[in-house]
């Protein structure tokens, strides 16, 4: 089972074509809502309440099948209001609420028996929470797959420095890391992505994917060293809200169903093909191409499993989406 721990709240979407519309988000809750539509069993652990937003969350979950262990506890849900430009990137502001103290023992129990763990963004890097989640990454380091996507925040992490100490915190607990050049280089201004990718597979990441908008993909590993690239398809954006989670979401499956999970993940990882990880890369992007569980719509349309081919996230895993 995928376990993915971090923050959920809900995201309310501004734009100057369509009237304000507010969805279930937060970008973990995306990977994990993600790769349960995608057939595998997930369960999420994050911090909302009980209030109309938290009810939205819990019911979008369940309509993925996404299995909660915790019940919600916090006093207030977080929210982000998402401002689209013309085009399609966002822009966002964030009311942040992310305290794990009434779940932390629950966590650190929980963590040793994980066979795939993944977190990333504010949950990784905004205290108080931060902290726990590294601790519960730690417990599950030689146990589990362990996946990380830094998606940075500078409005809520305006201190790179602080933002780099988190970032190459969990790349050396993780062995896969998905990144966006936006977020490499708003974190390391003077080096290059090949540099950064480098630099974290010494940290210990097996697996090193940086999606680059419309050029597309690349993956470094250290039998690959130069990189793995893959041209991005062309597509009309909608909006960029959740396309990097799309990706996150189509890699962890694609390698759950390549049986990379568990204590010898690391070891699978790293003894991974040219081929292996083009495959990877050809997960399912279309709707049509996904497997006839996946409900055909388990929610308004549009908003957290976007295209992924757009300013921010341009890559193959999600070329039309999930959305009706």
């Amino acid at each position: 089972m995928l376990t993915v721990i971090g923050e959920a709240l809900v995201d309310v979407v501004h734009s100057n074509d369509a009237p304000m519309r507010a969805y279930p988000g937060g970008s973990p809750l995306n990977v994990a809502v993600g790769a349960a539509r995608l057939g595998h069993k997930t369960r999420f652990i994050g911090h909302y309440g009980t209030d109309e937003h938290g009810a939205s969350i819990a019911a979008h979950l369940s309509a993925s099948k996404v299995q909660v262990p915790f019940e919600p506890r916090a006093a207030r849900t977080s929210t982000a209001q998402a401002y689209i430009g013309e085009d399609g990137a966002a822009r966002y502001e964030f009311d942040i609420d992310w305290s794990l103290d009434s779940y932390a023992d629950d966590i650190l129990a929980l963590a040793p028996s994980c066979e795939a763990l993944h977190t990333g963004s504010i949950g990784a890097m905004l205290e108080p929470g931060a902290h726990v989640v590294a601790q519960a990454l730690t417990a599950a380091r030689e146990s589990a797959l362990i996946s990380y996507d830094p998606n940075c925040r500078p409005t809520i992490i305006s201190d790179r420095a602080l933002a780099q100490s988190w970032a190459e915190k969990f790349a050396a607990l993780a062995s896969v890391v998905k990144a966006s050049d936006e977020d490499l280089t708003w974190l390391y201004p003077d080096r290059s992505l090949a540099e950064t990718a480098h630099a974290w597979l010494d940290l210990g990441v097996e697996l090193m994917v940086i999606t680059r908008g419309e050029v597309g993909p690349i993956a470094y590993t250290r039998a690959y060293p130069n990189g793995i690239e893959e041209p991005a398809y062309r597509v009309e954006v909608a909006d960029t809200v959740g396309a990097g989670d799309s990706l996150m979401a189509a890699l962890i499956a694609a390698l759950l169903d390549r049986g990379i999970s568990g204590a010898q993940a690391r070891s699978k990882l790293a003894a991974l093909t040219r081929e292996d990880i083009q495959i990877c890369y050809d997960s399912p992007q279309r709707r049509r191409e996904l497997p006839s569980r996946v409900p055909a719509r388990t929610r308004p349309p549009a908003k957290n499993l976007t295209p992924c081919s757009t300013a921010k996230s341009a890559t193959r895993p999600n070329e039309e989406d999930y959305r009706d």
